[in-house]
């Protein structure tokens, strides 16, 4: 490892082979040496990964033989291999154990990736190469998957701006380098605003309405934090975070959810700048691409395949989502004006709640003994897992993960054979972003010869020490969904890296997860897991008819709010390189107005501009629209597997097999039409979201 101030270091050309991370790990499917990395250690790895991939690719080009498969598209899918080892362990730990000096090498290395991602990709010589190969591609006798993947890399070049003239790369480098920072930044302005706008409760009295176990685990947040005494309330990513619906202390309601929609408003870590200046630099890049904004270029690489195709879609939910969010409104009006009060944003939830609790027999607050984690995960998710495809999850403690709170499965196909690894990670805690995502440590090839490793991560309140973990419904559900990510990559079975697991389009890539959704609630999987913590008495048969009878209830308020925030991201990237955005929070509110989704004074956006990390650094820009475009298939395939038996290894293989496993192998609609056999249709989700009549 060099001595030399990391900070300053020069990018190292070679890898010292004592570096964990300059070979393959020895261990089980390449699980990463995290018991022995350090953070310098990933940085020489990036560095050295980027020169090393930079002379594979030179070799490519320097190539005298004419171009083929074999010596330009597959030798480019081999190169990087040290390089993306690197990366999947630096940007995961980035996002769940960041640091001091972990953030300062993300942002000393993001614009060095960018430069890096277009000297391959502005290459002209490469392009040349891979344009020939892609002319040739039926002549050469190559299966479907290889002429796909040609196909892809054809794609991937021209999007990337393979076809500019020197003048236009040289600004397109320019535009990359400055958005990579900008995206950093935004990223680590929000996890340190959430951070600091995690609210102080003093007196204990305010958290009436919390359970024991809840103020327990506020306190230890408070003295994690380094607060003597108190109770620190912190933050979720979306605007409406989970307290909200049982504090019964309305000042406090209100501090809650003023310090939830403020969030990287104002002062150090303000968003709002970096917001415009990102959106501003995405339309510059997407004109000088030949679009007419980023959400053009976006869409031309998603199933939508146009911005009119997204807005025909959200056109036809905005007005009976309002009107359902308006209905509720009045409801919960009555109930607030009963108590003497002016509903107001901060007390939506707290009467919602009540609602289902008067109208439909439903505490949520008090199912939570029902939903104990371990049970949840073990007796729930992992058993509808092996119910349907036949795998199961045996622990692994002897692995070591990047984070004490990390537990290690080894998986095991319906065949018996070894599949893979699945790590959870599911507390939340200082350094670890917000919000649930799935992402991979190693990723499926038969090239390569490698076996998924896949990690979840969630943001569960950590309880006091000794007590159990405790889920909301919304958090199992959530649990589900993440999973059907990882099984998306821990089923992938292709031959080229580019296709493996979830590298499917944006707008597919949900789908697999919202129909993993589908067993929370299932009699034969709930029946498993919902069992009470100290008693063991299930969930009686009438609580969760009235969990299904609730499910409409809220509806309007769910997809409003979801609405909001993609026609905001829609707004924000649908401007031109002319447009000039001032007064960041004006523009959002004028979008809202002009969409039609105004209702923000009682549901704001999922996500407003300066926290909407989505769009803003997380790889959603102008395709959040992607998780109700995927609802749409999700809601289909649910009524296939209804119509055809429900739970059942039948359906679980047809699934897998036709769509889970083959990642991007395939045309992702046609691997939708391989399983339910005709295009989708908008009515199951338009009834499952109650915005029209049920069939």
């Amino acid at each position: 490892m060099s001595t030399a101030d990391p900070a300053t270091a020069p990018a190292p050309e070679t890898l010292s082979a004592s570096n964990p991370l300059a070979a393959p790990s020895p261990l089980p499917y390449a699980l990463p040496p995290f018991a022995y990395l350090t953070l310098e250690h990933q940085r020489e790895a990036l560095l050295a990964g980027m020169a090393a991939q930079r002379a594979e690719v030179d070799a490519i080009v320097a190539d005298p033989a004419e171009p083929t498969f074999d010596n330009t598209v597959v030798a480019l899918e081999r190169s990087g291999e040290l390089l993306g080892r690197a990366e999947r362990v630096f940007y995961n730990l980035s996002s769940s154990v960041s640091s001091d000096r972990l953030r300062e090498i993300e942002r000393e290395i993001a614009p060095l990736a960018a430069a890096h991602s277009d000297a391959i990709r502005l290459d002209p010589a490469l392009f040349a190469r891979v344009d020939a190969v892609h002319a040739a591609r039926h002549d050469a006798a190559l299966d479907d998957e290889a002429v796909r993947l040609v196909e892809r890399y054809h794609l991937d070049f021209v999007l990337a701006g393979a076809g500019l003239d020197e003048a236009g790369r040289d600004e397109l480098r320019a535009l990359n380098q400055r958005l990579a920072e900008l995206s950093t930044t935004f990223d680590q302005n929000l996890q340190l605003a959430t951070e600091a706008a995690a609210v102080l409760v003093t007196d204990a009295a305010q958290l009436d309405g919390l359970s024991p176990a809840e103020a327990q685990a506020a306190a230890g947040a408070a003295t994690e934090r380094g607060s003597d005494g108190g109770y620190l309330l912190t933050l979720v990513l979306p605007s409406g975070q989970p307290a909200l619906a049982k504090l019964r202390n309305r000042g406090l309601r209100e501090r809650l959810h003023t310090a939830s929609v403020t969030r990287a408003s104002a002062g150090e870590h303000d968003n709002g700048p970096v917001a415009v200046e990102i959106a501003h630099l995405r339309a510059v890049r997407a004109r000088l691409l030949g679009f007419d904004t980023h959400a053009d270029f976006v869409a031309a690489d998603q199933t939508a395949q146009t911005s009119a195709a997204v807005d025909a879609l959200l056109g036809e939910l905005v007005a009976p989502a309002r009107a359902n969010a308006e209905a509720e409104a009045a409801v919960l009006a009555e109930l607030a004006t009963a108590d003497g009060v002016e509903l107001a944003a901060w007390d939506w939830a707290f009467y919602s709640e009540r609602v289902r609790a008067e109208r439909y027999a439903v505490d949520s607050a008090a199912l939570r003994p029902w939903f104990e984690l371990d049970r949840v995960l073990v007796d729930g998710v992992f058993r509808a897992a092996e119910l349907v495809y036949g795998y199961t999850f045996a622990a692994r403690p002897d692995l070591v993960g990047y984070h004490p709170d990390v537990r290690v499965w080894e998986v095991h196909g319906a065949d018996g054979q070894p599949v893979g690894l699945y790590l959870g990670d599911y507390f939340a805690r200082e350094g670890k972003r917000g919000g649930a995502w799935m992402n991979s440590f190693v990723t499926q090839s038969t090239l390569l010869d490698t076996r998924p490793v896949v990690v979840n991560n969630l943001n569960v309140t950590r309880p006091a020490t000794g007590q159990p973990a405790l889920l909301t419904l919304d958090e199992v559900t959530t649990l589900f969904h993440e999973f059907g990510h990882a099984l998306h990559g821990l089923f992938s079975a292709v031959t080229y890296p580019r296709f493996s697991g979830t590298s499917v389009p944006r707008d597919f890539v949900e789908y697999p997860s919202q129909v993993n959704e589908m067993w929370a609630l299932w009699p034969e999987v709930l029946s498993g897991y919902a069992r009470h913590v100290e008693t063991g008495e299930p969930l009686s048969g009438d609580v969760v008819a009235a969990i299904e009878a609730a499910a409409l209830w809220g509806e309007g308020f769910g997809t409003l709010e979801y609405l909001a925030a993609t026609l905001l991201d829609q707004a924000w990237h649908r401007i031109t390189p002319d447009t000039l955005v001032e007064d960041p929070q004006a523009f959002e509110a004028e979008a809202l107005a002009a969409a039609g989704v105004e209702f923000t004074t009682l549901v704001p956006p999922r996500y407003r501009t300066t926290y909407f990390q989505h769009v803003f650094s997380g790889g959603y820009s102008a395709g959040y629209y992607s998780y109700i475009w995927s609802e749409v298939l999700d809601a289909d395939t649910v009524e296939w597997f209804k119509e055809n038996g429900g739970l059942s290894r039948a359906n679980g293989d047809v699934f897998r097999d036709r769509l889970l496993s083959r990642g991007g192998s395939v045309d992702p609609l046609g691997a939708f039409r391989a399983v339910r056999g005709r295009d989708a249709d908008t009515g199951p989700l338009l009834r499952r979201r109650g915005l029209v009549p049920s069939a």
